[in-house]
This record gives structure tokens, C-alpha cells and sequence, in this order.
């Protein structure tokens, strides 16, 4: 079937209106008539090629909320008329032991990416959600139960909610803990939200002073402008965990000297740059650790997705027609959104 959707033919093309293959639905697929997605910053590195291996047509989106429209005959875990959401991927090897760990995003032989991704569909690669209709295996499916009303707002969760939720989990963020996050853009604004519910006590780092209310006003217990030495210096060997979900190459030390022994600096934001290289010595004298974390495997992903229905927890939004995505696009690049655009399918 065609569906429709926005997408690019170049790298140096506008996003545009086309028409787009989806397949039929196999035994164990399901259809889904997507009512909102989500607009994140791979989206953009993507469809523009700022990242190696971009193949057109690119239709982007990985933060997926619809209904389901079909399901194959295998299908036993969902029915016409669920609301449902699909992230950031659409397969993965099963076999593997991360797989086999349900931590598919970690697939010894790489996950197959919502968009992007190798696939033996037309036309060779996996075309994403700024589109009306897509069809998943049911494995890669969760369950919303949020209210109708907040459908759109939960759309950011697939991906922005779930990269936060998975290293909060790890780390063990909850009552007893102090959880630092660092930056409150698209992904920060979701960390203060879910290290708050969870229990720990959450401090918001921040570039500007003029965000400190806004940080509060998410759930902060307090608030630290990292450019003020005095506030950085007052919050020295305290924190069990903080995640930085800075996207641009900064100082790593000014955060591990943060940190307790034996505390941890997770880092989720993905810089064009490398970030410089940490001092040793603050690191082997308090067995500190810096470490990385992406998504969070299916079944995470559904816990937190319970989670925030259960806590009413959704992304601060704004909602964009198809023809605003370029608008987006230089939006996102100067910072200018809180916290997240969906794209209203409707529109496309």
C-alpha cells in the first residue's frame, strides 16, 4: 500500500509531500494509522547528512503514537482500535544476548532504526513516521494508555523519555538518591520529570539563569547554573548519579567532581565533537565512572511507558503542521522550542 509522508530525495532538499511504500501485513505485523510524531534531533542530522549513511528517499521519525488499523494472523497481543506507540526501532536480530536480555537496542548485530535501516521492504531501507500509516512486528509495538487528550504529548516519549528512563533505571535513581541532570532541552526536560516521580532528589544544571524557573517549574529540586563556580563548588561529592544530555563537546571534569564515590556521569547527549578528555586522577581517587547509554530495549520501554500513564507524565510540546518541519528544523538549531515538536499526521 502507499501512504503518505513527508520526506527528502537529497541532502540538500526540503522535506517535501510524496508517497511512500508500506508493506502488506505478514502474520505477525501490525498496522498502525499514526495520529501524531515526534520531531527529534537525528531527524535532522539525518535527513541532511550529518551523519554517515543517509539513504533517500529519507523519511524521518522515530517517536511514533497511532492506532492500530491491522494485525497479522499471529497477532495475539493486539487489536483493531488499541492505541499504541513505535521508537526508535523496528527489529533486531532475537538471538543475540542482549536480545535475548531484552535490551534490543543493544543487538550484537545492530538494531534496525525506524528510519534508516537496512530492510528487505521497498525500497531497501526503513522509512519512518512524518507518515500516515506504518506496519511493525508486533515485538516492536507498545501499548499507550494515556488518555485520548494526550496523545501528542506522549509521542516524545518513544525516544526522548525512553533515553532518559533506561539510564535512570540502570543507575538505580530513586528515593535516597541525588540525580543530577544536566541540560533541560528536549531530553533534559524529561529527566527532571522521571528522576522526580521516581524519588530521587533532582538537581537541574543549566547554562543561564534565565531557565532556573522553568527547571523548577519541571520538577527540580534545585537548580545549579554550571557557569557559576560557587554553585558548581557547593554540590562537590554528592551526587549518586548525573546524567548529561548536553548534544555539543564541553568540560566532562566540572560534572565528575560532582560526583560521590563511586557515583556515575552517564552521558546520552551525542556531540559533533568529542568532548575533551577527563582527568584521570578525579576518577581513580573516587572510583567515579563515566559511562554511556542509549534508548532503552523494548520492554523497558513499555515499563516506561506504564510509568508515566500511571504518573501522568507526558513531553512539554508544541505542534507543528507537515509544512512547518523545516521551520522546526531551524527552531531546534537555535534552541528555540520547549521541549518538542509533533507533527500532527493529519497534516501530512
Amino acid at each position: 500500500m502507499l501512504t503518505k509522508a513527508f520526506g527528502a530525495y537529497a541532502a540538500d532538499k526540503s522535506l517535501e509531500p510524496m508517497e511512500i511504500p508500506r508493506r502488506d501485513v505478514g502474520p505477525n505485523d501490525v498496522q498502525i494509522a499514526i495520529a501524531y510524531c515526534g520531531v527529534c534531533h537525528s531527524d535532522l542530522h539525518t535527513v541532511r547528512s550529518e551523519w554517515a549513511g543517509t539513504q533517500y528517499p529519507c523519511v524521518p521519525g522515530h517517536e511514533i503514537v497511532g492506532h492500530v488499523s491491522a494485525v497479522g494472523s499471529a497477532v495475539s497481543g493486539f487489536a483493531v482500535g488499541d492505541t499504541v506507540g513505535v521508537g526508535c526501532m523496528v527489529d533486531s536480530c532475537q538471538s543475540c544476548y542482549a536480545c535475548d536480555d531484552g535490551l534490543e537496542q543493544y543487538c550484537e548485530h545492530g538494531f534496525t532504526g525506524t528510519y534508516n535501516g537496512a530492510t528487505p521492504d521497498k525500497p531497501g531501507h526503513t522509512l519512518g513516521g512524518y507518515s500516515q500509516s506504518i506496519t511493525v512486528k508486533d515485538k516492536f509495538v507498545v501499548k499507550v494508555r494515556h488518555p485520548a487528550e494526550n496523545l501528542a504529548a506522549v509521542a516524545p516519549l518513544l525516544c526522548a523519555g525512553i533515553t532518559l528512563w533506561s539510564p535512570l533505571r540502570h543507575w538505580k535513581a530513586g528515593p535516597g538518591k541525588k540525580v543530577g541532570i544536566v541540560g533541560i532541552g528536549g531530553l533534559g526536560h524529561m529527566g527532571v520529570k522521571l528522576a522526580r516521580a521516581l524519588g530521587a532528589h533532582v538537581v537541574a544544571f543549566t547554562t543561564s539563569e534565565s531557565k532556573r524557573q522553568a527547571a523548577l517549574d519541571l520538577g527540580a529540586h534545585e537548580v545549579v547554573v554550571s557557569r557559576n563556580a560557587d554553585e558548581m563548588k557547593a554540590h562537590a561529592n554528592s551526587f549518586d548519579l548525573i546524567v548529561d544530555t548536553v548534544a555539543a563537546s564541553h568540560d566532562l571534569d566540572a560534572f565528575v567532581n560532582l560526583l560521590k564515590r563511586d557515583g556515575t556521569l552517564t552521558l546520552v547527549g551525542a556531540p559533533e565533537h568529542p568532548h575533551p578528555s577527563p582527568a584521570v586522577f578525579p576518577l581513580i581517587m573516587k572510583r567515579r565512572s563515566i559511562a554511556g547509554s542509549t534508548i532503552g530495549g523494548i520492554a523497558e520501554t513499555q515499563e516506561m511507558m506504564d510509568f508515566c500513564a500511571e504518573h501522568g507524565i507526558v513531553a512539554d510540546i508544541e505542534m507543528i503542521a507537515a509544512t512547518e518541519i523545516e521551520e522546526a528544523y531551524a527552531r531546534m538549531l537555535k534552541s528555540d522550542v520547549k521541549y518538542r515538536f509533533v507533527i500532527d499526521s493529519a497534516t501530512l
